[in-house]
C-alpha cells in the first residue's frame, strides 16, 4: 500500500506541478495581450493555482521529502511574486539568510574532507591523476557546451528582428559589474591563497581547495604518527560535524527557495519576458538537448547507475535552480555523492574546483548570448567567426572564477572584441534571472557527474546500500 501511494502520489504531485506551471504562463500570455490590463475574470486563475498548491502541499507533507517540499516553495514564491509584488520583495532577505548559513559552511567543509581523503587515503601520484584527468574532463565538456549554444541560436534566430532597449536599471547594473574589470589581477595568481583567513571569510572555494591540498600533503609527510593521526581526527571530526550542519541548514531551504523566486518574479516585468521569450526558450532547450545529448551518454558510457545518481543530484539541483547560486547546492552536493558511493577525496577536490572550470551551462550560455547579442545588433557573424568567439570563451569562461557577476562580465568582454557595443549584452540583464536559474543547475549536474566519472576512472566508486529517507 505504501509503494501504491508513493507512485501514485507522486505522478499526482508530477501532474499538478505542470498543470500550474500552464497557468503562469497562460495567465502572463493573456495579460501581455491584454495591454497589462487585469480584467476580473483572470482572479479564476489564482483561485485554482491556490487550491492546486495546496494540493501539492499535502502531498509534500504526506511524502515528508524536501525536495518536493522545495518544488512547491518554488510556485508558491512565483505566486506571491505574481499576486504580492510588493510583499515578495521583502522576501528576498529568507533567501540571503540561506546563502549565508551556506556559505559559513562551504570552507570548514572543503577543507576537513580534502584533508581527510588525501592525507587519509590517497597518495601524491593519485592527487596529481584525479587533478589531470579532471582539467581534461572540464576542457572537453565545457567545449562541447559550448558548441550547443552556438549550434542552438544559429537554428532558433533568436535575435533577428529583436528590438529591445536597455533600461535604466539594466545599464546601471551593467555598469556597477563591469567597474570591477578595471582592477587588473592576475588569474593565475589568484588562485593561490595569501592568506587562509582571508579566503575563508571571501569564500574564495578555488583558493581554499589549493590550500587544502597542499596542507593534506604536508600532513601525509608527517614522521610522527601521533601527531598526524591528531590533525587526522580533527578533521574527520570537523566534516562529521559540517555535514550535520548542512542538514540543519537544508530544514530553511524551502523558505529561501520560496522568498528567493518571489523576489525574482516581482522584479521581472511581463513586457520585456515577452520580447526575450524566443532567447530564455532557446536557452532552455538547448541545455535540455545538452543534458541528455551530452551528459546522459557520459553516464551511460562510464557506467554510472543513473536512477541512484538522479535521487543524489535531485536535492541540489533544485536548490540551485531555485536560487540560481552554485554555493547553495555545493554542502549537499559533495554530501550526496559521497552517499552514493563517490570517495570523499574525490567529491571533496572534483566538485569544488568543477565550480570554477566546469561550469557547463554557464558556457553553453556564453556562446548562445554572444551570438544573440550580435543578431540583435544586425550583424551576421560568419561560420569562421562564430567558431574564434568559442576559442575565445574556452578561456575567458575559465578565467574569473569568485567575480560577481562573472558570466555577464565575460559577455560584454566579448561583445566589445567583436566591435559592438557593450550596452547591448545590458538588455539581457532583464531576464537574466531566469536564464541563471538555468544555467546554474546545469553547473551543479554537471560537477555532480564529473565527480563520479573520476571517481570510476581512479576505482574509488563504491556502491553502498542506500536508503530511500537519504533523498
Amino acid at each position: 500500500m505504501k509503494n501504491k501511494f508513493s507512485i501514485h502520489s507522486l505522478l499526482s504531485y508530477s501532474i499538478g506541478f505542470v498543470f500550474i506551471l500552464c497557468l503562469f504562463f497562460l495567465e502572463a500570455q493573456l495579460i501581455a495581450a491584454n495591454g497589462n490590463k487585469v480584467e476580473t475574470w483572470f482572479l479564476i486563475f489564482p483561485i485554482i493555482r491556490y487550491v492546486a498548491i495546496a494540493f501539492l502541499l499535502w502531498i509534500s507533507y504526506k511524502r515528508k521529502k524536501l525536495s518536493l517540499f522545495i518544488f512547491t516553495s518554488m510556485l508558491l514564491g512565483i505566486e506571491v511574486g505574481m499576486d504580492f509584488p510588493d510583499v515578495a520583495l521583502e522576501m528576498e532577505r529568507f533567501g540571503k539568510i540561506f546563502l549565508r548559513l551556506v556559505k559559513s559552511l562551504v570552507g570548514p567543509l572543503i577543507f576537513a574532507t580534502l584533508v581527510v581523503g588525501i592525507a587519509g587515503h590517497s597518495n601524491l601520484k593519485q592527487v596529481g591523476r584525479i587533478g589531470l584527468k579532471s582539467i581534461i574532463y572540464f576542457e572537453v565538456v565545457t567545449t562541447i557546451a559550448l558548441f550547443v549554444g552556438l549550434l542552438a541560436i544559429n537554428i532558433s534566430q533568436a535575435g533577428v528582428g529583436v528590438e529591445v532597449d536597455a533600461g535604466e536599471k539594466e545599464i546601471a547594473k551593467s555598469t556597477e559589474l563591469l567597474e570591477q574589470t578595471k582592477v587588473h589581477k592576475d588569474h593565475i595568481v589568484e588562485i593561490f591563497p595569501e592568506n587562509f583567513a582571508k579566503s575563508m571569510a571571501e569564500n574564495q572555494v578555488l583558493q581554499i581547495v589549493v590550500f587544502s591540498v597542499i596542507f593534506a600533503i604536508g600532513l601525509g609527510m608527517v614522521k610522527k604518527h601521533q601527531h598526524k593521526e591528531t590533525m587526522l581526527h580533527f578533521c574527520e571530526s570537523l566534516s562529521e560535524v559540517m555535514f550535520k550542519f548542512t542538514d540543519l541548514v537544508m530544514y530553511l531551504a524551502p523558505l529561501a527557495v520560496f522568498g528567493a523566486l518571489a523576489c525574482t518574479v516581482a522584479k521581472s516585468g511581463v513586457e520585456i519576458l515577452m520580447n526575450l521569450l524566443q532567447l530564455i526558450i532557446t536557452l532552455y532547450i538547448s541545455l535540455l538537448v545538452f543534458v541528455f545529448g551530452v551528459l546522459l551518454p557520459i553516464a551511460y558510457f562510464f557506467k554510472v547507475p543513473i536512477r541512484r545518481f538522479v535521487k543524489a543530484v535531485t536535492e541540489p539541483v533544485t536548490l540551485a535552480f531555485a536560487t540560481a547560486s552554485s554555493e547553495a547546492a555545493l554542502p549537499k552536493a559533495m554530501e550526496n555523492m559521497e552517499n552514493i558511493g563517490v570517495s570523499k577525496n574525490v567529491a571533496a577536490f572534483v566538485i569544488p574546483t568543477g565550480y570554477s572550470f566546469n561550469l557547463d551551462g554557464t558556457t553553453l550560455y556564453l556562446s548562445l548570448a554572444t551570438v544573440f547579442v550580435a543578431q540583435m545588433s544586425g550583424v551576421n557573424l560568419s561560420v569562421g567567426e562564430q567558431i574564434s568567439i568559442c576559442l575565445v570563451l574556452m578561456l575567458t569562461s575559465k578565467g574569473v572564477a569568485g567575480v560577481r557577476g562573472a558570466s555577464f562580465v565575460i559577455l560584454a568582454g566579448t561583445v566589445a572584441s567583436m566591435g559592438l557595443n557593450p550596452e547591448k549584452a545590458s538588455v539581457i540583464l532583464a531576464v537574466d534571472a531566469l536564464m541563471d536559474m538555468a544555467r546554474t543547475s546545469v553547473n551543479v549536474l554537471g560537477n555532480c557527474l564529473a565527480s563520479v566519472v573520476i571517481a570510476k576512472s581512479e576505482n574509488e566508486f563504491h556502491l553502498s546500500p542506500l536508503e530511500e529517507e537519504v533523498f
